[in-house]
């Protein structure tokens, strides 16, 4: 990440406020087959006056509270700014609705993918798609695929590792449901088993009291959480999830609208515009080492 990018990042993540909890996006179930097999409707047939949605004339889009970056920036989704904010908003123009008729609600991430019924068009949280949350949901086409770092204090015996082996007699820290755990059973295979911890705010917690060495969250939510949250924290390096982990719009079991969303994330990925997004408020892999 160039310097003038990292002054960016860090002066609009240090403007919240708000406490933050660590991205656990994924599940502990297996990602095998990640990826969305959500059929690709023709954008022609997507328009606001065809679509179900729960209100009429109206995209309801959920996503957690707090949202906090580099997703949401000012703990606001609806003012367009953050990854995923954008990313939304991008979505919406493309399936004929304006800024106005878009409308946010609070949806928390473990209930976004329980079976039942949706007050919600879409959700967009980070939530990674897996084969066991898609017995219960719909997920779009994924727009965007992260990796996962590890964070340590900078005065860790660990935070100068440049392999995933070094670290294996580090104690991680990891919350309860999430890839994040997986990626430390599969992909590090600590000699210790890693700290589950019920929520996030209780794995940042671990690490600053030296309850663990290190933890392991996305590289987008590292680069925050130690931009602001732990500022005596590093992030040792990063490493790709077993089985990749892709983030899609979350949707009800078989929702009327999850083709049509697929289709703008599709057409938002063909004309680069995702990509835009991307560069603009994630910059997720600049700066940070890759562990082997």
């Amino acid at each position: 990440m160039s310097q003038s990018r990292i002054l960016k990042f860090l002066l609009l993540t240090c403007m919240l406020g708000a406490a933050f909890a660590v991205a656990a996006c994924g599940s502990s179930d297996s990602t095998d087959s990640s990826s969305s097999d959500a059929t690709v409707a023709s954008l022609d047939d997507c328009t606001p006056d065809t679509l179900d949605t729960v209100a009429a004339d109206t995209l309801t889009i959920g996503t957690d509270k707090p949202a906090y970056p580099p997703y949401f920036e000012d703990n606001d989704p609806a003012n367009g700014k953050g990854f995923e904010s954008a990313t939304a908003y991008a979505i919406a123009d493309q399936l004929g609705f304006s800024e106005d008729q878009v409308e946010w609600t609070v949806v928390p991430f473990n209930s976004s993918y329980a079976p039942g019924p949706k007050d919600f068009d879409f959700d967009i949280n980070q939530i990674s798609i897996t084969p066991k949350r898609a017995e219960a949901v719909d997920f779009s086409s994924p727009y965007y695929t992260a990796d996962q770092a590890v964070v340590t204090l900078k005065d860790s015996d660990y935070a100068d590792s440049t392999t995933l082996e070094e670290l294996k007699g580090a104690t991680f820290g990891v919350q309860i449901g999430t890839t994040s755990l997986d990626a430390v059973n599969e992909s590090i295979q600590p000699d210790s088993d890693p700290q589950v911890f019920d929520t996030s705010n209780d794995v940042v917690s671990a690490l600053k009291q030296g309850q663990v060495d290190a933890v392991v969250v996305d590289t987008p939510t590292a680069l925050y959480l130690t931009a602001v949250q732990v500022p005596d924290g590093t992030i040792v390096g990063e490493f790709p999830a077993p089985g990749g982990d892709e983030w899609g719009a979350l949707l009800a079991k078989d929702s009327s609208l999850t083709a049509c969303v697929s289709a703008a994330i599709e057409e938002l990925q063909s004309s680069g515009e995702l990509d835009d997004i991307q560069q603009e408020w994630i910059n997720s892999a600049g700066g940070v080492k890759e562990l082997q």
